[in-house]
C-alpha cells in the first residue's frame, strides 16, 4: 500500500491470522519476499518499510529518530494485522519489534527475533573492549564510504562483516541492495540502540506470563523455511 507522509508503505499479502515482518537496516520490506510467499496461503502477510527504506516518508523532524519513533510509525500497520498477531523483526527491525512488543504486549500471539542489534547487552555483560567494538568500527568505516560516495563499498564492508568475506561479491546482482537512501544519513540506517540493555529481559519476562512462543534465531544462518516453522507450528522447540 502507499504511503502518506504521516504513515509507512507497506506489502500487504493473503488472508487469515496476521504477520507483521520489519525488516533490517539498510533494507526494505522486498526482503520477506520469499517469507510473504511462504506464508500468503494461510496468513495474512504485513511489510512495512520503515523510515526512510523503500517507499516510505523519510524522518523530517531534526531530533535524532528512536526505536520509540519507528515503532509509532508501524503502528497503522499493526492495527491493520488484528489481534493477536505475530511480529518478525531482522537486525534493526528485530528491535523496534521489541519496543512495539513492550508497547502493547496483549496484541500478540508470537514473537520472531532474528539477530535484534541491542548491542548495549554486550556492554552490560563485558566493559569495552569488546565485541560490540568491532561492530561500532564496522559502522563507522561504512559510513566513510556512504559519505565519500562508494555506496558499494559500504555495502561490501556491511555485509562482508555480518556474512563473512567475499559475501557481497560472491551475492547475485540482484540481491545487492541499493544505499542510497542512507545517503548522508548511514549512521541512522544503521543504529545501533544504546540504551536498551533491559529490553531483551522484559520482553522474555512478557513472554513467560503470557505464554508468548518465543523464537530467537541467532548465530547460525537460519532460512526463511525455518522462520515459517517457527510461525505456523510454534510448539516445536529449536534443534
Amino acid at each position: 500500500m502507499s504511503p502518506t507522509s504521516s504513515e509507512p508503505f507497506f506489502r500487504d499479502a493473503g488472508t487469515g491470522p496476521g504477520v507483521v515482518c520489519l525488516h533490517a537496516n539498510a533494507s526494505t520490506s522486498a526482503q520477506w519476499r520469499g517469507l510473504i510467499d511462504l506464508l500468503a496461503p494461510t496468513c495474512r502477510v504485513l511489510a512495512p518499510d520503515l523510515y526512510g527504506a523503500g517507499k516510505s516518508p523519510e524522518w523530517s523532524s531534526d531530533r535524532h529518530i528512536s526505536l520509540h519513533d519507528e515503532a509509532a510509525f508501524i503502528e497503522p500497520v499493526l492495527a491493520r494485522a488484528g489481534t493477536p498477531l505475530a511480529l518478525v523483526g531482522h537486525s534493526y527491525g528485530a528491535a523496534v519489534a521489541l519496543i512495539a512488543a513492550l508497547a502493547a504486549p496483549t496484541r500478540l500471539r508470537a514473537l520472531v527475533l532474528y539477530e535484534p542489534p541491542l548491542f548495549s547487552l554486550l556492554d552490560a555483560e563485558t566493559p569495552p573492549p569488546n565485541e560490540a567494538d568491532e561492530i561500532r568500527r564496522v559502522v563507522r568505516e561504512a559510513s566513510g564510504a556512504v559519505e565519500a560516495g562508494d555506496l558499494d563499498a559500504a555495502a561490501r564492508r556491511f555485509i562482508d562483516y555480518w556474512m563473512g568475506d567475499g559475501s557481497w561479491e560472491q551475492m547475485p546482482e540482484i540481491e545487492h541492495f541499493d544505499l542510497s537512501p542512507c545517503e548522508g544519513d548511514y549512521t541512522r540506517c544503521a543504529l545501533t540502540p544504546r540504551n536498551g540493555s533491559d529490553l531483551r529481559p522484559r520482553v522474555f519476562d512478557l513472554a513467560r506470563e503470557r505464554g508468548w512462543p518465543v523464537r530467537e534465531l541467532t548465530r547460525s544462518r537460519h532460512t526463511l523455511e525455518d522462520i515459517y516453522v517457527r510461525l505456523t507450528r510454534p510448539e516445536e522447540e529449536e534443534t
